[in-house]
Order: structure tokens, then C-alpha cells, then sequence
């Protein structure tokens, strides 16, 4: 499969890297001034070749597995390029505001004439219709205006998520489509558009938040570091440091109540909707026992039990940790400019796959000459058929 990239900052990038993870070879076609992201830190690594740019490490972060070529899509030349690539294709990737894309001279039309086997992803802020589809979508606008903000962090308090989750889970709801159209092209013999947004992916994983208001009529709020719906589910202080704890049934609080010394049967806390309902001075109670002594003298009485507990980590103690290195959730590659660095791994594991071979993000325009040179070898039909075989072959990349 061959996936054109030609989208920009995270979602989409995002969702051809998943491609390109997941075998895809993914050609990302890059503005003279490259992607944003290229320009978005610190943090800003500076390689040891002399004379070579800064990298940017967010631009690291959603790039693997792609090769780069520098293309202005204003200019005759450029938009010839894309065309190329575009013929060739099984997969493309955009998220330009509704309507560039068709003002570029690459509507739906003309993408299915040049190609009518193309399924293309398009990823927008808000989606492709309704009165706010010509608006830019960013991440933390999507959070706040997608609802997500009102839900996290403390009451009172709009709190946006660590990571920018709205853009990531567009890609990720993306990637799924495309792989869905894909296999659907396989019976009708054409490809199609998918098309997600930043709002849609948030409202997509509302989950039981959603359903409290469309089904129930209540409004959520943020209930902070503790679960709205479970008690006693989150963040305790000990006398050094803080853990977690979930308590998601009824077997599990009889093993906690008998681990603190507290009473299974105290008529306030008897069910799961009662301990809800008298939360606070559930969360008072636990809070005196939990205080008395160290975060990992109660990790070791809860994992005794059986009762799903953890403690609050920091990305250098998450990279650090054996058991994010054992299953391979990093991997090492040899940038071009930087030499060997570690990114965040992929998180799927396939039982009768061999672990597949990362390539490095790749530097502006890195591979312009031999994709080029691919598409001119492609371009001579009968020496190519004579010689390398079908047209659709990927080849040399």
C-alpha cells in the first residue's frame, strides 16, 4: 500500500504514520518551508553535523516511516508532482480546511479520474458540513468547544488533557475508516473519501459522559482525580507520595474494606451508587488511612489483595520502567542528522508478525531525487513492464 501524505500538523500526520506502522510506504509531501511542526519547541535538538538544522522533536514524534519531498502546491510543478504520486496511491491524507483542497485543483472529481481506486482521508476541525465547517481546528479549541474541557481537571476549573488528544484520536478514528474502505474496495472496486474531524473524534469517545446527558438528562461535571460514576476510584495521598486506586466492584471494595480496616457493610457505602453518593467523606476516610504510612507499604497490602492500584509516574520513570521496555513500546532508529534516537513505540502486537523495521522521520525534502526517480521509472510503461513488473509496484522506495 502506498499512502500519499499530504496533510500537516498532527491528525493527519498521525494517521499516515499509523499506516506507514502498520506496513504502508508513506511519501509526505512537505510546503518549501516544511511542515509547521518542524518549527513547533522548544524542545529543539541540535545534530552534531555541522551546518544541519535544528530538530524539532514534536515533528519527531508523528513522522516515522515516511519518506519527505518538497512540493509547492500553488506552483504548476508542484501540483504535477502530487498528480504523479496521486496515480500511483492507494491511500491519501489531508486535512486542509474544507474546500483548499478542491481550490488546489484536487477536488473529488479529479481525484477520482486520476485515480479511481484512491480512498482518501480527510480530517477537518469541525467537520465537512454545518455552519462551522470553514473553521481552523487546533487542538485545545477542539477540547473546550468538543466538551472535554468541562469534564477534566476540578470542578470550576476547564482543564485540557496532557497531550493533544483531540488531533490524536482524529488520526487513530481515521486510520480505522481508511482501513475499513480499503477492504470495502476490494468488493466494489473503487476507493472513496472517509472523513473525520477533531470535534467528531471527542464527541466519538464521550462515552458514558454522553449517555448521562442524552439519556439520563444530567449534566456532567469534572470530579477531578476521582471517577464520576465508581467510588473509590482515583488519587489518594499517603505519607509520601500519592497512589491510585480502582475499586470497580463489589467483591473488589470488600478486599479494600478489609486491607484499611474499614466497614464493608457501613450503610453508607454499602453499594457502589451509595458510595458515590457519600463520596467526600468516603474520600475523608480513606484519606486519614492511606496518610498513615508510604505509598509503597500500601501498593504492596493492595496488590496482596487483589485490589488494582498504582502509582503516579513521570516520563523518564515510564521510559525508565522494564515493563514499557520489554513489550517494545520504543524503538530506535538512525536519523539522518540527530544518529540514533528512541521514539515512542507503536502499541499493537501482531502473534505471527515479525516485529516491523522502523525508518527515522526524515529531514525537509530528504528524498525528493529517488522518489522522483521512482516515479520517472514508473513513467516509462513498457521498459518498466519489460523489466520490474506492474505498474503499481512500490519498488526502489
Amino acid at each position: 500500500m502506498l499512502v500519499l501524505d499530504l496533510s500537516h500538523a498532527l491528525a493527519g500526520p498521525h494517521a499516515a504514520m499509523m499506516l506507514g506502522d502498520l506496513g504502508a510506504r508513506v511519501i509526505k509531501v512537505e510546503a518549501p518551508q516544511g511542515d509547521e511542526t518542524r518549527g513547533w519547541g522548544p524542545p529543539f535538538v541540535v545534530p552534531p553535523v555541522v551546518g544541519a538544522s535544528p530538530e524539532s522533536t514534536y515533528f519527531l514524534a508523528c513522522n516515522r516511516n515516511k519518506k519527505s519531498v518538497v512540493a509547492d502546491l500553488q506552483s504548476r510543478e508542484g501540483k504535477e508532482l502530487v498528480e504523479r504520486l496521486i496515480r500511483r496511491a492507494d491511500v491519501l491524507v489531508e486535512n486542509f480546511r474544507p474546500g483548499v483542497l478542491d481550490r488546489l485543483g484536487f477536488g473529488p472529481e479529479r481525484l477520482k479520474e486520476l485515480n479511481p481506486l484512491l480512498v482518501v482521508l480527510s480530517i477537518s476541525g469541525y467537520g465537512h458540513e454545518g455552519p462551522d465547517d470553514d473553521r481552523p481546528g487546533y487542538d485545545q479549541i477542539a477540547q473546550g468547544e468538543g466538551g472535554l474541557m468541562s469534564l477534566t481537571g476540578e470542578s470550576g476549573r476547564p482543564t485540557k488533557t496532557g497531550v493533544p488528544i483531540a488531533d490524536l484520536l482524529a488520526g487513530v478514528f481515521g486510520v480505522c475508516a481508511v482501513l475499513a474502505a480499503l477492504i470495502e474496495r476490494r468488493s466494489t472496486g473503487h476507493g472513496q473519501t472517509v472523513r473525520t474531524s477533531l470535534l467528531s473524534a471527542l464527541v466519538g469517545v464521550h462515552s458514558f459522559q454522553g449517555t448521562g446527558w442524552t439519556v439520563a438528562g444530567q449534566l456532567p461535571q469534572a470530579t477531578g482525580n476521582h471517577h464520576p460514576s465508581v467510588a473509590p476510584y482515583g488519587l489518594y495521598h499517603c505519607a509520601d507520595g500519592d497512589l491510585q486506586i480502582a475499586v470497580g466492584s463489589q467483591n473488589l471494595w470488600r478486599a479494600l474494606a478489609e486491607v484499611t480496616g474499614l466497614n464493608a457493610d457501613d450503610p453508607r457505602y454499602l453499594t457502589n451508587a451509595d458510595r458515590v453518593r457519600n463520596r467526600d467523606e468516603l474520600e475523608r476516610d480513606l484519606t486519614a488511612l492511606f496518610s498513615r504510612e508510604s505509598a509503597q507499604t500500601w501498593l504492596e497490602r493492595l496488590s496482596a489483595a487483589g485490589i488494582p492500584a498504582g502509582r503516579i509516574r513521570t516520563l523518564d520513570e515510564v521510559y525508565s520502567c522494564e515493563q514499557t521496555r520489554r513489550p517494545g513500546l520504543t524503538v530506535e532508529v538512525e536519523h539522518a542528522t540527530l544518529g540514533c534516537i528512541t521514539l515512542p513505540g507503536t502499541p499493537w502486537r501482531f502473534d505471527e508478525r515479525p516485529e516491523p523495521l522502523h525508518t527515522p522521520p526524515p529531514i525537509l525534502g530528504q528524498h525528493d531525487f529517488v522518489v522522483r526517480a521512482w516515479l520517472d521509472l514508473l513513467d516509462e510503461p513498457v521498459r518498466f513492464a519489460e523489466e520490474e513488473g506492474p505498474a503499481t509496484e512500490t519498488a526502489g522506495l
